[in-house]
């Protein structure tokens, strides 16, 4: 009888997803994944984006590259604002918002612009996510919302890669991830 270790079945795991996200086709290309440009002000995902946000959708057979028209939100996988664009979330200026490729999860990756968050604007939950300096995961119970909506937000699930929901055994990484949400919990929606 063989035992994996730990270690041997993050690796597997690991491998099985690059391996499921291989291309086909070979190379480096990406799939041309079909996505629209808005020409107006508009609500996705209850969020209004401006004009020129660009909104990208999973594979769809008949469907490749820009589109005329957007497309159904129940396909949508990312949406992100035109260069130098942010939108509040959580009292946060983001640039996008990407649903997590696993599709077991529900929920999504929101990228903040810090640069962009003016000095009385801070709060703990706004440093918390700034030390992390990359994606906060969020996992939500209606996936057709990814607005800062706390009735909607059902927990904090990863700041970066150094703090993961993954590792419930590290209880630093935990209580880190507790914080966070509690004190995203803080925050008054508008």
């Amino acid at each position: 009888m063989k035992i994996l270790r730990p270690f041997t079945s993050l690796f597997a795991l690991i491998v099985t997803g690059c391996v499921g996200n291989m291309n086909p086709t070979g190379g480096n290309s990406t799939p041309n994944y079909p996505y629209y440009i808005t020409t107006e002000t508009m609500l996705v995902k209850n969020i209004m984006v401006p004009k020129g946000t660009k909104l990208t959708y999973n594979e769809h057979f008949f469907a490749k590259g820009k589109q005329e028209h957007k497309m159904s939100e129940q396909r949508l996988t990312s949406i992100n604002l035109p260069e130098g664009q942010t939108i509040d979330w959580g009292g946060v200026p983001v640039y996008w918002i990407e649903e997590f490729f696993n599709s077991e999860m529900r929920g999504y990756t929101v990228y903040a612009d810090f640069s962009k968050l003016s000095a009385d604007k801070k709060t703990k939950f706004s440093e918390l996510w700034q030390s992390c300096s990359d994606g906060l995961g969020i996992t939500i119970k209606n996936k057709d919302d990814w607005s800062f909506n706390k009735e909607n937000i059902a927990d904090v699930e990863s700041c970066s890669v150094n703090y993961q929901r993954y590792f419930k055994d590290d209880s630093r990484q935990q209580t880190f991830l507790n914080e966070m949400h509690s004190e995203l919990q803080k925050i008054n929606s508008k």
